[in-house]
Formats: C-alpha cells, structure tokens, sequence
C-alpha cells in the first residue's frame, strides 16, 4: 500500500518529537521525567528515565530514517506509547506535578492524548493496512 504525503509527513513529525523527547530524557527535561516514573516499578527511576530516553530516540531517528521498515518501526513505537502509559496513569493518581500538568484536570486530559499518539504512529507507517 501507498503511504500518501500527509502520513509520511506525520511520520516525520512524530520522528522529530520522539527524537526531541528522548534527547530532553537525558539532559534538560530529566527532572520532570524522573516525576512520571511510576513508583512500583521496580527498576531505579533515573535507569528508567535514560532507557525510555535512549528508546525514543532510537524509534524517532528509525521513523525518520528507516523508511524500509516503517511499518514495524510504527508498531513498536505504538507498543512503547503503550508500555508508558502506566507512567502517565501514575501521574495522575498520584496527583504529581510534572510538565506544567499541575491540576487533576491537566493530568487527565493528558491521558487522552495517548491513544492519539498510538494512532498516530500506526497511521503514519501505514501499520494499519495488512499489505504495505
């Protein structure tokens, strides 16, 4: 299946904030991170925070670059928004100020966004048809 101009530019943006995102991982966002780590998880937080960092960037210069196989690279990053979802719950129930989501309100509209981000990198990769 053809991927149409506005999927590949979404993919592209999606690159670019996934690749944004895990470079803040590891330098001027880790803080705030480090914040959404859920506390039951039983790995070190700041291990957390520069793996899911490393990972992100990973996905977004793959989404950039790796156009071959965008479709797998769109389902992996579907499946890492998935895995770090617990992260943005915990946010939430835990009542954490992270990311100027500092209201309850905030917090749970934030939780809507990723199943947007889900179908965002299944749409763009065209991981959606059966044929690619």
């Amino acid at each position: 299946m053809h991927t149409s101009k506005a999927q590949n530019v979404a993919r592209i943006i999606l690159g670019v904030f996934l690749t944004f995102a895990g470079v803040s991982h590891l330098t001027f966002n880790r803080t705030e991170f480090l914040a959404q780590v859920p506390r039951w998880l039983p790995v070190n937080p700041d291990v957390t925070v520069i793996l899911s960092g490393i990972v992100e960037i990973s996905l977004g210069l793959a989404l950039i670059f790796a156009v071959k196989y965008k479709k797998h690279v769109g389902i992996a990053a579907a499946i890492f928004f998935v895995l770090i979802f617990p992260g943005n719950i915990a946010q939430y129930i835990n009542k954490v100020n992270a990311f100027g989501l500092n209201t309850d309100n905030a917090r749970l509209i934030r939780l809507f966004f990723q199943p947007v981000l889900i179908l965002w990198a299944l749409w763009s990769t065209n991981a959606l048809k059966k044929k690619n």
